[in-house]
């Protein structure tokens, strides 16, 4: 599988066993937008000097002001999946993770197991949920979720949500209750909706006292300048940003188009991606794989297949002539 079924991306491995078609590859295995934040709005900065506490301060009150909350509840990451990775290491306990989720959940704490929210809602322990979820795209009740974060909080427990792909449908987030008295945290990723995940950029948004400790365990200049700086700009650029979520869900409109003509139902609330079912999701994998586009996979079911958001009119018209095909 060369760890396709794992995470998004290996182009590179793709390329040395598909070979190059006469197209260029299209990689749609990550969910992450392909029309991306234009750099070239951002100030330029020296390369040369170390990260500084003042770009520090201006990029996480940047986020802040942006996710609604006080900077003194948000530590900025270099990237979501390295914060994930924390907290096996500074939240002990028991997690459990949602039955379908993304693999990072899983492998955070060695004896972590998967439970149904609603099914069963166990108290007192480490629940990691994504909203919207990854890879089927469902986004969660708010009830259901204030009744799990008021179950946590009353019995020594934490609510995690990996919201990774909220910047898209940002009603969905539960920014606004962070305070001291939740247990509740938060991740959020800088890259996926802006389409720069090179940069690795995220956030931990929670209590100051474990948002103290994500910080101290983070050390000294963990975010480069170039994410410091381009992170602060692109959160201040509303105008894109309301523009970016409109665009979007257009274009995942008319991908579902092209994916129901084929026969698919496509899955999901979150427009970067949609979840197909089929027969033989490896199949289909590899068919189109042979004319150059990537997609995602899964090990855990072998009837999914999870394919991210063409570019223009002409990425999506590649997908569909390759659906077509074969």
């Amino acid at each position: 599988m060369i760890g396709w079924s794992y995470h998004g991306g290996k182009l590179d491995a793709a390329r040395r066993i598909f070979g190059d078609g006469p197209a260029p590859w299209i990689d749609l295995s990550t969910g992450i937008n392909p029309d991306n934040w234009p750099i070239a709005k951002a100030p330029a900065f020296d390369w040369r000097a170390l990260p500084g506490d003042a770009q520090l301060m201006a990029l996480e009150q940047s986020a802040a002001d942006y996710f609604g909350v006080d900077p003194a509840h948000l530590c900025a990451l270099p990237g979501s999946e390295a914060g994930l990775r924390l907290l096996g290491e500074l939240l002990p306990g028991e997690l459990l993770h949602g039955a379908a989720c993304y693999r990072t959940h899983r492998d955070i704490y060695p004896d972590s197991r998967a439970f149904v929210p609603g099914e069963a809602d166990p108290a007192g322990k480490i629940l990691l949920l994504g909203n919207p979820n990854n890879p089927d795209g469902h986004v969660m009740d708010r009830m259901m979720l204030d009744g799990l974060l008021q179950r946590q909080t009353e019995s020594g427990g934490w609510l995690v949500l990996d919201e990774a792909y909220a910047d898209c449908l940002p009603d969905v987030s539960m920014t606004h209750r962070v305070e001291d008295g939740q247990r509740l945290i938060l991740f959020r990723s800088f890259g996926k909706f802006f389409g720069l995940a090179g940069l690795r950029l995220g956030f931990v948004i929670g209590p100051r006292a474990l948002v103290a400790r994500f910080r101290t365990r983070l050390g000294s200049w963990p975010i480069s300048t170039a994410a410091l700086v381009i992170g602060a700009t692109a959160y201040a650029d509303r105008g894109w940003i309301a523009a970016m979520r409109r665009e979007l869900a257009r274009q995942a409109t008319a991908m579902d188009a092209v994916l129901h003509a084929h026969g698919f139902d496509p899955q999901g609330a979150c427009p970067l991606f949609r979840l197909i079912a089929t027969q033989d999701a490896m199949a289909l994998f590899e068919r189109l794989a042979r004319q150059a586009i990537l997609t995602r996979p899964f090990d855990e079911n072998r009837h999914w297949l999870r394919i991210g958001l063409p570019q223009g009119v002409e990425g999506l018209a590649r997908l569909d002539r390759a659906l077509a095909h074969g």
